[in-house]
């Protein structure tokens, strides 16, 4: 479970910078949970894969599809529910396959302040 959360933590600092761009644009696609959930599925095909809890009580989501489409989401403890990143070519890593066992994923967070 915490490779999970690793991976998801590192893939939003990634795509951070790409993501905003894009919500610059066209601004945050946000809506009901049900709703993008129920788009996301019928689309893409993509169900949730993993989930963690954020300090500020907003709930992380990833979604991910056999044909490699992901996408996160985050829902606010108002019940809010944005879409933070979205790509192609998804793959689960095993624990032994993480550069120094997690240890770059923690050295991401920390760089970012997160940890």
């Amino acid at each position: 479970m915490h490779i999970g959360v690793l991976t998801v933590l590192v893939a939003v600092f990634l795509c951070a910078p790409v993501s905003a761009q894009i919500m610059q644009r066209s601004g945050p696609v946000c809506g009901e949970r049900g709703s993008l959930m129920d788009q996301l599925k019928h689309k893409y095909s993509e169900q949730p894969k993993s989930m963690g809890l954020a300090a500020n009580g907003s709930v992380l989501e990833v979604l991910t599809a056999p044909t490699g489409t992901w996408t996160i989401l985050l829902t606010t403890p108002q019940g809010i529910t944005c879409l933070i990143a979205a790509g192609e070519n998804w793959e689960d890593m095993e624990q032994d396959t993480l550069p120094g066992g997690g240890v770059f994923a923690v050295m991401i967070l920390m760089k970012y302040g997160v940890v």
